[in-house]
């Protein structure tokens, strides 16, 4: 079911906004709409702007409660705005101060880390740094060469050069070292390592000792900043933690004054006289709205005005659906489908009757469905999943159809079958000859539902108050009398009754033909529309050809229901193919694993497939006669 909505405008003085969306407005689910483009009639409208005073703080609150994790809670106590920022302010200034002793701590521990990188490639040099980098005489520099290029430079250039590289450390790629040069010699050099590809590493003036001895020491020191930092960590983590349920009163307060401030983008503002008014549209339900109406009686600030007039309204008013608790899972098939319009039918109740009651036809086990209702129950009750629940359902209908089949796991002796057993229950029909029962039932359970959702059609059709939609639609009432003829005929044939005289027939089945053809004519006059067809022969040859597939689709929709006994069928034949694999179809000792197995395969693998087969029986057959799916959600701007 649709709720029905109201569409209010809410005005007030400017400065009051906060308190009637904090006071009243709260309390309620009201679907907010630009006020601007609502209200274009009103003249000297100008949009609401202010600067929010909240951001600020509240991202420091949401900062601190993200530090907390789980321990943040929500506690439903109230503080006022000012206690909020009171809040925020004085943690974070006991924050401050440890924040940024742990950024410097990080900034050094960086800087040790990076000199750290640089020197360990060099751990093989035995000789202290602060020596090498007083050299006056003698000129030097730290690098590397791959490993290709340091066994060219062996072999080919070191014997002709003023130079001593010494190899310090090296990996599967490169050699790490530190080459030596007369001052005099250095340019020429370092022209022909740099041929090469040596790479250069510069080290930082102030070290002493070997490189090993200074890697050990950077080592100590990383260790006792990392220890410094965690300290800072916990010590801040300690400030949260005793403050907790204050960051997080402070934190919904905050969030709360956030939402209602940015009402204001929806707001619109007007003057009268020296006074400022805000304005707020927006729709809620007729309960809410005369809750809301009453609340605010005996405020003189607030003024609310409903407009029962839809036409006069800009937007469409949204749909929020209400079912009862049992069939609201089934509002996911019709979500996937699309929402349905305001005046549009909702069908989330049929959904759920058909649905349940075909899967169950599909796959009528008294065992498997058990198992389904249990299982789909548990992970509903754990998880809270709307498909789950919807398989708990399903299984009941597979249930009863289990007992009315006879089959339970599979087994056809153990239950008697309370209506009839699919693979033995045949019909003999008029010049059809023998059928399986459960076939033709299947077909005629299919008549029944098209009609039904044409009538559906005929209905939405009247809410809209669309005359071509109600009479002249292929699902309308022109629609109806066509296919319903068809269905009393067969059925008259089928049962051996004599069939209605031929005039009866030609009324019943020419007529409406012969409307439907003309339809886009007819509904132009009934409308007064002034469109002229392009041509009568391209009209009618298109309008036949339109005719021929619409009643080729009635056809094929009708035996598209035909899946329904089939798998019927398929379910019982693939339990015997079970049974026979046991050992257990002609009685003997079965083999209890190979049925407690094939039951999973089939379970699994067959329920899957008829879910998405009662899924698109739904979809084809009978939404796409009556239902567009073309509705907008209702969205409050806050969740009571």
């Amino acid at each position: 079911m649709i709720e029905k909505m109201k569409f209010l405008s809410i005005t007030g003085p400017k400065a009051d906004i906060d308190r009637m969306m904090d006071k009243y407005l709260s309390k309620y689910e009201i679907h907010l709409e630009n006020a601007l483009s609502e209200l274009k009639t009103v003249r000297e409208l100008t949009p609401y702007i202010e600067q929010d005073p909240y951001k600020q703080a509240l991202d420091k609150a949401a900062g601190f409660c993200r530090q907390l994790g789980k321990k943040a809670g929500i506690t439903g106590r109230k503080i006022s705005i000012d206690e909020a920022r009171s809040v925020v302010n004085d943690i974070d200034g006991k924050l401050s101060s440890l924040l940024a002793k742990r950024e410097e701590l990080a900034k050094r521990q960086k800087e040790d880390k990076d000199e750290l990188e640089k020197v360990a490639p060099f751990k093989g040099l035995d000789f202290d740094l602060d020596k090498i980098l007083k050299f006056k005489f003698i000129k030097f520099r730290f690098g590397k060469l791959t490993k290709e290029d340091y066994q060219t430079f062996e072999k080919y250039v070191s014997a002709d050069m003023e130079t001593i590289f010494y190899p310090c450390n090296s990996d599967k790629d490169h050699v790490w070292g530190i080459f030596f040069v007369p001052a005099s010699e250095f340019d020429k050099t370092d022209t022909i390592y740099s041929s090469l590809h040596f790479e250069s590493t510069f080290l930082p003036g102030d070290l002493t000792g070997s490189p090993l001895e200074v890697c050990t020491a950077l080592g100590r020191t990383i260790a006792a900043r990392e220890q410094e930092i965690a300290d800072c960590d916990k010590q801040m983590q300690k400030i949260l933690t005793d403050n907790a349920e204050n960051v997080m009163a402070a934190y919904e307060t905050l969030q709360a004054a956030e939402d209602n401030f940015n009402v204001r983008k929806l707001a619109a503002c007007t003057r009268e006289g020296h006074n400022m008014f805000y304005i707020l549209c927006g729709w809620m339900s007729k309960k809410d709205a005369a809750r809301f109406q009453k609340d605010i009686d005996n405020d003189d600030t607030i003024f609310c005005i409903v407009e029962e007039d839809h036409s006069k309204i800009f937007s469409t008013p949204p749909t929020k659906l209400k079912n009862p608790k049992i069939f609201r899972p089934f509002e996911m098939f019709v979500r996937m489908y699309g929402l349905p319009a305001y005046n549009e039918f909702d069908p989330t109740i049929f959904v759920a009757l058909t649905y349940t009651f075909i899967f169950g036809c599909m796959f009528g086990d008294a065992g498997q469905g058990i198992c389904l209702l249990v299982g789909g129950a548990l992970l509903y009750k754990l998880k809270k999943m709307d498909l789950a629940a919807i398989i708990s359902m399903a299984g009941i209908f597979s249930t009863i159809f289990g007992v009315l089949y006879g089959s339970f796991f599979g087994f056809e002796n153990v239950i008697p079958a309370l209506w009839l057993k699919p693979m033995e229950a045949t019909v003999t029909l008029p010049l059809v000859g023998t059928l399986n029962t459960v076939l033709v039932i299947s077909v005629a359970f299919g008549m029944g539902l098209i009609l039904l959702s044409m009538c559906f059609n005929i209905f939405n059709g009247i809410r809209e108050k669309d005359i071509g939609k109600i009479v002249f639609d292929t699902n309308g009432l022109l629609g109806v009398i066509f296919y319903g003829s068809a269905v009393a005929v067969i059925v008259l044939f089928m049962t051996g009754h004599a069939l209605p005289a031929g005039i009866l027939l030609f009324c019943a089945f020419g007529i409406p033909l012969i409307l439907l053809l003309l339809k886009e004519p007819i509904v132009n006059a009934l409308e007064k529309k002034q469109e002229k067809l392009s041509g009568i022969g391209m009209y009618l040859v298109q309008s036949v050809f339109e005719l021929f597939e619409v009643v080729l689709s009635y056809l094929t929709n009708t035996i598209s229901f035909v899946r329904i006994g089939a798998f019927a069928l398929s379910h019982a034949g693939m339990m015997q193919v079970v049974l026979m694999l046991a050992g257990a179809e002609n009685g003997g000792s079965p083999s209890w694993p190979v049925i407690v197995i094939g039951n999973i395969f089939v379970a699994g693998m067959e329920g899957l497939i008829v879910g998405i087969h009662v899924l698109r029986l739904e979809y084809y057959e009978m939404f796409s006669r009556f239902f567009q799916g073309s509705g907008r959600e209702f969205k409050p701007y806050k969740q009571k």
